[in-house]
């Protein structure tokens, strides 16, 4: 194929979380093939720098939900942008894509992103890093369950739950910003979706949506130095983010009453991370350590010394990059069996999986993988670096995405 000019579009330009990730290292694996990149997105303090800078649209005060002037300008850009439908506009003239590439779009670029690229007829495909075609609030979770009540584009449900941070203002903004895309037909431009795992496309096909647009290509990840032939390590890790939805506090009740000796460092930050570190300090679990946010480096050098990695999510998660960055370290995985987690989780193999919630099938999980003798161990790890290999690697992933831009570019169905 030739050399390509590929835009991505995303709401921010810097590692803010897994999202991010991905998108980061397609524009290295393009880069290094000598395409041509570029990104657009929304002006920020931590982004990184860009030629294109003086086309991105201000900075949005995120989460002012208010009757006031500024409020309303956030719910605005919310529905739809202006100013980043003028800024891509203009920026599509000076960089020329042949192709969009989309991520997180919502809620900052808006689907005005999405009627520039159709006025400039570049083809646009996207990658779905959550529910949020389906989920006015993202997660499919209320108050700590799985929801599927938005099912049939019943968006206003989401109002009626309250879905989105337990208001009922920020849940009808959300909402309605739901109804107006897909009652505009906003998405029709985009020629395919990108699934990182089967069970969020077959989650979307089963809420409607076209199973010859979804694609399934898992995430990339690159192999970490060592691992799997280090000796295990001393401690259990928890990294990610910090909030109600991804298990935690059913980790801490499990390790609790697990009575373990091997210490548990709980990394990175969120909105629930007071609210444990109180429970931690009032239930006297002096082996829990909150690390906080662990830059890249700070958090390869704790995976290295991890005994293994625990990721107790209690939502539909699609892919999470926790596991694949654990599985490159060589460090086996405890993931809750839901959404995508049991297709990269295989039980006894590189990791085990629990049932999400369930304090005590969590606890035995803890108890039996602390037992494993070190040469067990380091089998899983190499197991889970062997998954990576074999289908999460950086090459794969280049080689589906090249081919699912030939597919965009011929406008060919298969």
């Amino acid at each position: 194929m030739k050399t390509l000019n590929v835009l991505f579009l995303n709401n921010f330009f810097y590692l803010r979380g897994g999202s991010e990730r991905v998108m980061f290292e397609e524009m290295r694996l393009l880069k290094e093939a000598g395409h041509r990149v570029a990104v657009f997105t929304r002006a920020y303090p931590l982004n990184q720098s860009s030629p294109y800078e003086r086309f991105f649209p201000p900075e949005m005060q995120r989460d002012r939900y208010t009757l006031s002037i500024d409020g309303l300008k956030t719910v605005r850009e919310i529905f739809y942008s202006s100013t980043a439908r003028e800024g891509l506009r203009r920026m599509v003239e000076v960089f020329t894509p042949d192709v969009v590439h989309a991520h997180n779009i919502y809620g900052g670029l808006s689907t005005a992103v999405l009627d520039a690229v159709k006025e400039a007829k570049v083809p646009v495909l996207m990658t779905l890093h959550d529910h949020k075609l389906i989920c006015p609030s993202y997660l499919m979770v209320n108050r700590g369950n799985v929801c599927e009540r938005c099912k049939g584009r019943r968006f206003h449900q989401a109002i009626l739950a309250r879905c989105h941070k337990d208001s009922i203002l920020a849940s009808a903004v959300y909402a309605a910003e739901s109804y107006f895309s897909h009652s505009l037909k906003k998405y029709e431009v985009v020629k395919f979706f990108i699934c990182p795992s089967r069970f969020l496309l077959d989650k979307h096909v089963e809420f409607g949506f076209d199973a010859e647009r979804m694609v399934h290509i898992p995430n990339p990840v690159r192999l970490m130095n060592g691992g799997a032939e280090d000796r295990p390590g001393e401690h259990l890790l928890y990294f990610g983010r910090i909030s109600r939805e991804k298990g935690i506090m059913t980790l801490i009740e499990a390790y609790r009453r697990a009575g373990l000796d091997v210490p548990l460092l709980i990394a990175g930050d969120g909105p629930e991370r007071r609210n444990l570190e109180g429970v931690v300090r009032r239930a006297n679990l002096s082996r829990i350590t909150f690390t906080g946010y662990l830059d890249s480096n700070t958090l390869a050098e704790a995976l290295k010394s991890a005994r293994a990695v625990i990721v107790p999510s209690e939502c539909y998660e699609n892919a999470p990059m926790a596991i694949l960055e654990s599985f490159s370290s060589g460090r086996p995985v405890i993931g809750a069996n839901i959404g995508g987690i049991p297709e990269m989780v295989e039980h006894g193999v590189n990791g085990y999986l629990f049932e999400p919630s369930n304090v005590d099938d969590l606890r035995e999980k803890l108890r039996a993988l602390v037992s494993l003798p070190d040469g067990r161990l380091k089998e899983m790890g190499r197991s889970a670096r062997l998954t990576v290999e074999r289908s999460y690697s950086a090459e794969r992933h280049y080689e589906a995405l090249m081919k699912t831009y030939r597919r965009v570019l011929e406008g060919s169905p298969r």
